[in-house]
C-alpha cells in the first residue's frame, strides 16, 4: 500500500515510518506540506497519488487554542478537510487521527466510538471540527481517536517526569485526572493494523486498560526506572490553565475489528527502557 503520510516529524508520524512494513509510506513534515493549503495538498496527493492519505499533523497547543482558536481550526479543521477532500478526488481512502479531548469527561466511564462528543476546549472542538468534515468529504475513511500519546524523541508528560528527576528528589503530580496512556509505537502498529483491513469507521485506540491518572503514570514509571523520586498526589487545581480538560477521558473500543493496543504500563516499561538507553540509567 502506498501511504502519503502529512505529520511525518511529529511523534506518530516518527512511529508509523519506523514500522511500516512492507508499506511504502512517503511522509511530509509540516514544512514540506502545509495541510491547511488546499493547493498544496491537491499537488502532493496527485503527484503520489497513494492509496491512503494518513493525517497525523495536528495543531496540538491546547491552551494556545484558547487565545488563538482559528489557528487550531485551521490546523485541526481545514487541514484534515483538505487532506480528505485531495484523497477523495484521486480514489484514495483518508485515515485522521483525533483525541479523546472531543469528550467532556461526565460520563465517568471509558468512552466508546458512540459515545456523543461534547467538547469543552477550542482544542477539542477544533479536532471535533476535523472528524465531521472527514466524514462528510471523504465516505472511505478511518477516524482514529487516542490519548495522552508519548515516545522517546517527543516533548510529552512522561519525558518531562523524566527530567524532572534528574533534578528533583520529589515531583508534584496531577491525581485527579484520568486518561489513557497510549505508547506512539503501539498505536503506529495498531494503524498500521487497521488500514490493512479496509473496515472504515471511527475507531479508539489507547493503551489498554481502566484508564489512569497522572500520579499513577508518573508512580510506575518511577517504579520501571528504578528511581526513589517521591511522587507527591496534587489536585489539578494546584496547576490551573487557560483550557478547560476532560477529567475522564479514559478510551476503549467496542468497534470491530477491535484492534486492541497493549496495556498502557506496557508502553511505559518500555519507554523508561529507552529512556535508559538514550540518557543512561537514573538508578545507578
Amino acid at each position: 500500500m502506498k501511504i502519503l503520510l502529512a505529520g511525518a516529524s511529529g511523534q506518530l508520524g516518527r512511529q508509523l515510518t519506523a514500522q511500516k512494513g512492507g508499506h511504502e509510506v512517503i511522509g511530509f513534515s509540516h514544512k514540506e506540506l502545509e495541510i491547511t493549503r488546499l493547493d498544496q495538498v491537491r499537488t502532493a496527493v496527485q503527484a503520489h497519488r497513494p492509496d491512503l492519505v494518513l493525517n497525523a499533523a495536528a495543531f496540538n497547543e491546547v491552551d494556545r487554542a484558547e487565545a488563538d482558536p482559528e489557528a487550531a481550526f485551521l490546523g485541526n479543521g481545514v487541514g484534515p478537510r483538505n487532506l480528505a477532500l485531495a484523497a477523495a478526488e484521486i480514489g484514495a481512502a483518508v485515515l485522521h487521527v483525533s483525541t479523546d479531548y472531543v469528550f467532556d469527561g461526565q460520563k465517568a466511564a471509558p468512552y466508546h466510538e458512540y459515545d456523543l462528543p461534547n467538547p469543552l476546549s477550542n482544542y477539542g472542538r477544533s479536532k471535533l471540527s476535523g472528524e465531521v468534515a472527514v466524514r462528510q468529504l471523504n465516505p472511505r475513511h478511518y477516524i482514529v481517536r487516542t490519548a495522552w500519546v508519548y515516545e522517546p524523541l517527543g516533548n510529552n508528560f512522561p519525558k518531562t517526569l523524566y527530567l524532572l528527576a534528574l533534578k528533583h528528589k520529589e515531583v508534584k503530580v496531577v491525581n485527579d485526572v484520568l486518561g489513557s496512556p497510549t505508547s506512539a509505537a503501539h498505536l503506529a502498529r495498531a494503524i498500521l493494523t487497521l488500514v490493512e483491513t479496509g473496515s472504515f469507521g471511527t475507531y479508539h485506540m489507547a493503551g489498554a486498560g481502566p484508564g489512569a491518572s497522572w500520579f499513577d503514570l508518573a508512580t510506575h514509571f518511577f517504579r520501571s526506572l528504578g528511581l526513589s523520586t517521591e511522587v507527591l498526589p496534587v489536585p489539578s487545581s494546584d496547576f490551573p490553565r487557560p483550557a478547560p480538560r476532560p477529567r475522564y477521558s479514559v478510551l476503549r473500543t467496542i468497534q470491530p475489528p477491535q484492534i486492541l493496543l497493549p496495556p498502557w504500563q506496557e508502553g511505559i516499561d518500555e519507554f523508561a527502557r529507552e529512556m535508559k538507553t538514550q540518557f543512561g540509567d537514573l538508578a545507578k
